[in-house]
């Protein structure tokens, strides 16, 4: 868990705002407006009125709006109820919530591999009516 200076909303981009670039910066930002570029933050959260084109890298990233590009998370990627990801997902946990809309390609790795082992066995079965 982070420290709680780092649980802190440090930037926001408001609902009437445009970023075009890159930007790059430690802490939460959040995004209402519309971005046409990279992100990278810590964690990232898009409002449902944010309108994303691009790329955006965090450890933590939160998607309610609308989202077109590549999402890398290093921990949680969360597509809210009304997120909208058309794109690709590289994440070590992805939650999509009811409602919420992904289309494209999804790429999971996780630091420890879980392999669930299933053995054939043979059964006896009868059918009888």
């Amino acid at each position: 868990m982070p420290g709680k200076d780092k649980e802190k909303l440090k930037s926001f981009l408001g609902t009437e705002s445009e970023l075009q670039g890159e930007l790059r910066m430690q802490g939460i930002l959040r995004l209402d407006g519309n971005v046409r570029g990279k992100i990278y933050a810590d964690e990232v959260i898009l409002s449902e009125t944010a309108d994303i084109k691009g790329e955006i890298a965090a450890k933590r990233i939160i998607v309610g709006g609308k989202m077109e590009g590549i999402l890398r998370a290093a921990e949680l990627l969360e597509i809210s109820k009304k997120g909208r990801v058309q794109g690709e997902i590289f994440a070590n946990k992805l939650q999509i919530l009811e409602g919420g809309a992904f289309n494209g390609q999804i790429e999971m790795k996780s630091d420890q591999a879980n392999v669930l082992d299933f053995e054939a066995r043979p059964q006896n079965i009868s059918l009888k009516r």
